[in-house]
């Protein structure tokens, strides 16, 4: 059986994994075509050899993603492929967000570009990217507490305003871990979001900025010690949608990676217990980049032909680079020789050259530096 045999060339401990019925639980994602051969036909096979391997636990199969109002279609051009997504430059946590939040469980499912770009701008960085960057850098700043969490922050004495706000994020944490288990992966990234979310709520119901923490320090304090925790509750949940988002967390937070918590640890209710007062974070950094609601048409437009469109458009376009680094080096060529007549001439008339008639190319402006697919490519300026 090929899964078998891929895992041991893997591995030669895989047995621990297809030979451990007792301790291993076996879950496989796949597409609603496949059920019949992976419900059936997979384990039939097994059984047939009367040895003792490990069996189907959990089946989670999905319906289809379309494109646009229609389908995807490599053989036609029609869709953004993996190859693709990179081609955009978009972050691949990203994706898989925007993916797994329109992860088709239980009915079919589109892929637009205006919601793609909307789930960045709106959503990652509006909301946990706003979140953590806004917290880390109040946290960091000299006039705050030059990144130590305050030394009169304790998680047994929380005002009693933060009640809602603490049992608001332990219920639906425990959602969470519900849908997790049930592998309902969309609503698991949704309520991860929500969290998110309430961390900001807490944050605005208390008013935390400058003048909190002159006036009410020791509130002040209190805030900025829960929302840590939380930040960092959010680098666990969203670590099996978001894993490059979860190691930037944890390089601001200086913190190790951290397991989400289990039912039994939050039976009492969540309480931010992780990083303790005195606790020195890291620096700041964006999480995520804004994206140009422009770039939604340019990109349908690009992904919505055929493949040999698509290639036309792109020879078109090398082509025309092409045509303007020729231009470019021709001009080049022209400004160096009328250097070397005109110091001629001053050379004649017993004159130095100006050296700023005659520059020389560099940074931006500098020589094509690229050649790719046997096309010459120039450097274009950001600004």
């Amino acid at each position: 059986m090929a899964y078998l045999s891929i895992t041991a060339n893997y591995t030669k401990q895989w047995k621990l994994w297809w030979q451990d019925p007792e301790d291993v639980e076996l879950y496989q994602f796949l597409g609603k075509d496949n059920v019949l051969f992976h419900s059936i036909i997979f384990p039939s096979v097994a059984i047939g050899t009367k040895e003792n391997w490990t069996m189907l636990h959990h089946l989670s199969a999905t319906e289809y993603l379309n494109y646009e109002n229609g389908k995807f279609s490599k053989s036609r051009g029609i869709g953004v492929f993996g190859n693709n997504a990179k081609e955009t430059g978009v972050a691949p946590d990203v994706w898989r967000y925007y993916l797994l939040k329109n992860r088709p469980e239980t009915g079919d499912t589109q892929f637009e570009w205006r919601s793609f770009i909307d789930s960045n701008n709106s959503e990652l960085l509006a909301k946990l990217g706003n979140f953590v960057n806004r917290v880390i850098k109040l946290v960091n700043s000299p006039k705050a507490y030059s990144g130590i969490i305050p030394d009169s922050f304790s998680a047994a004495k929380l005002p009693k305003s933060f009640d809602n706000h603490l049992n608001e994020i332990t219920d639906l944490l425990k959602q969470y871990l519900a849908e997790m288990e049930d592998v309902h992966l969309r609503n698991g990234v949704l309520i991860a979001m929500r969290i998110a979310e309430a961390g900001n709520g807490l944050i605005q119901a208390h008013r935390l900025d400058n003048n909190l923490i002159a006036s009410e320090p020791d509130l002040a304090a209190a805030v900025v010690g829960t929302v840590l925790n939380l930040i960092y509750l959010c680098s666990a949940i969203f670590e099996p949608y978001l894993p490059a988002t979860n190691k930037s967390i944890l390089k601001q937070l200086n913190a190790p990676f951290l397991l989400i918590p289990s039912e039994k640890e939050i039976v009492d209710g969540w309480r931010p217990t992780y990083l303790k007062a005195g606790h020195r974070i890291g620096k700041a950094e964006y999480l995520f980049a804004r994206i140009d609601e422009k770039k939604g048409d340019e990109w349908r437009d690009h992904f919505g032909g055929s493949q040999e469109e698509r290639k036309k458009k792109e020879a078109e376009a090398a082509a025309i680079a092409a045509k303007k680094a020729a231009l470019k080096a021709k001009k080049k060529e022209k400004r160096k020789a009328t250097g070397v007549e005109a110091t001629a001439k001053g050379a004649e008339n017993g004159l130095l050259p100006d050296l700023e008639q005659t520059p020389e190319m560099n940074g931006e402006d500098g020589p094509v530096d690229e050649v790719a697919d046997g096309v010459k490519q120039v450097t274009i300026p950001t600004s």
